[in-house]
């Protein structure tokens, strides 16, 4: 059963890395990893634009996502409830769309609405920047402007570790 597992799971990796080389994302090796300094976010938003450069002290949950991503539809629930609980605490998730068609990601957003931040980047460039290899990916952003941890995709078994690493980031000073 294991190896028929590693097996799903070898598939599930492989066909994520060409749904991503198909919509233009790079597979490099040199993503953006834990303690680098992440690259700035400016993009246009739902009604305003978006930056995290705008948001000194506080971090960032930064999560990439398209129309076509079947783990992006169960992490927007996550997203909910993550922003509900830990944005008195100074939390800021910012959701980047990369679809190159705005009307495939407000479809997406009708069926699964986002009470967190919204940004586009039809164009691809912050993803590039972030060489994100699979989709969803979600980078945890420190108040000084550092990756603090990544995470690519999203299972329902993922929410409670997610759940616990924002819980104890959020309890440091």
């Amino acid at each position: 059963m294991n190896r028929a597992r590693a097996m799903g799971q070898h598939l599930r990796t492989l066909s994520i890395a060409a749904l991503a080389a198909f919509a233009g994302f790079p597979l490099v090796s040199h993503a953006v990893e834990s303690g680098a300094v992440a690259p700035t976010v400016s993009l246009p938003g739902i009604s305003a634009t978006v930056s995290t450069s705008a948001q000194p002290g506080r971090w960032v949950y930064v999560d990439f996502w398209a129309s076509w991503c079947a783990p992006c539809k169960r992490s927007f629930p996550w997203m909910n409830a993550m922003h509900a609980k830990y944005q008195s605490r100074g939390l800021l998730i910012v959701a980047v769309n990369v679809d190159a068609k705005r009307a495939d990601a407000d479809r997406f957003l009708k069926q699964n609405p986002a009470e967190f931040t919204i940004a586009f980047d039809p164009a691809g460039e912050t993803p590039k920047r972030f060489a994100v290899k699979a989709m969803p990916s979600a980078y945890l952003i420190d108040p000084s402007g550092r990756v603090r941890w990544v995470h690519r995709g999203f299972t329902d078994a993922d929410a409670a570790k997610l759940d616990a690493e924002l819980d104890a980031a959020l309890s440091r000073k």
